[in-house]
């Protein structure tokens, strides 16, 4: 990121409860362009919460969200989606039955002039989406139960990109993924970086979010323990920040440290 440079997203003091119980307390988080950052703590950190107020999910009981630097309301997923917020969940959330250009533009298919669907046109913007990402695929045809996991994922992030987002919350992409296949979600990642597109990767692997992120965010108790750039910490220092939610001077600290 680049100095003065607006930021994607900014999500200020935001801070959500259920029941009482604070799932997100003064949370802040911001999210450059061409940028990695990622999103770490233990079960009930507050994490996957925080993400799904910016996904449409949740609606914070406090705090104010900016999307390149304008005041955004985001109330359900689908405002999130016009804001060009898309999410990718560890299950892929992929029809299993159809092929890859069918999942691309399930919900929002292109039709002909005759209102049958054009299969032509999805297949070919499915092609060029796809050789961008992933120049190697070649199972258009394959309904994608047949596809390894590095291939599911590439099928996924395409139809996340295929509508212009901006933004991706890529949760816990590599997840029972083998290393060939981790690794080639580890090249569409940075593939996305080139193109521009941010994206907050949540992940409870130290490993991955040190392989794949620019920067990293710690939670502990719905606190935001502290924002590190990856290249100023070590894995020692991430794990106390996560277990005693200890910030080290290298790590610019937040509510939840100590």
């Amino acid at each position: 990121m680049d100095a003065g440079q607006t930021p994607l997203v900014e999500m200020r003091e935001v801070s959500l409860a259920f029941g009482g119980v604070h799932a997100v307390e003064r949370a802040s988080i911001d999210l450059y362009e061409s940028e990695v950052v990622g999103l770490v703590g233990h079960n009930g950190a507050g994490k996957s919460t925080l993400i799904k107020i910016l996904s449409g999910a949740y609606q914070p009981d406090s705090g104010i969200i900016r999307i390149c630097g304008r005041e955004a309301t985001i109330a359900n997923p689908r405002d999130a989606r016009n804001y060009g917020i898309e999410t990718i969940y560890q299950t892929l959330a992929l029809a299993d039955n159809i092929d890859a250009a069918a999942n691309l533009f399930l919900g929002r298919e292109l039709r002909t002039a005759w209102g049958t669907l054009d299969d032509i046109a999805m297949e070919a913007q499915a092609r060029r989406v796809m050789n961008r990402l992933n120049p190697h695929f070649r199972r258009f045809k394959d309904p994608v139960s047949a596809l390894s996991g590095g291939q599911r994922q590439s099928v996924a992030i395409a139809r996340s990109i295929l509508f212009n987002a901006q933004i991706l919350i890529m949760d816990e992409p590599t997840a029972a993924l083998g290393p060939q296949e981790a690794a080639q979600v580890g090249a569409l990642v940075q593939q996305l970086k080139a193109d521009g597109i941010g994206i907050f990767l949540i992940s409870h692997d130290i490993h991955d979010v040190f392989e794949l992120a620019d920067r990293i965010c710690v939670m502990k108790n719905g606190r935001m323990v502290g924002t590190a750039r990856v290249a100023d910490v070590t894995k020692d220092e991430v794990l106390a920040m996560i277990i005693l939610g200890k910030c080290p001077e290298s790590a610019i600290p937040g509510p939840g440290a100590i």
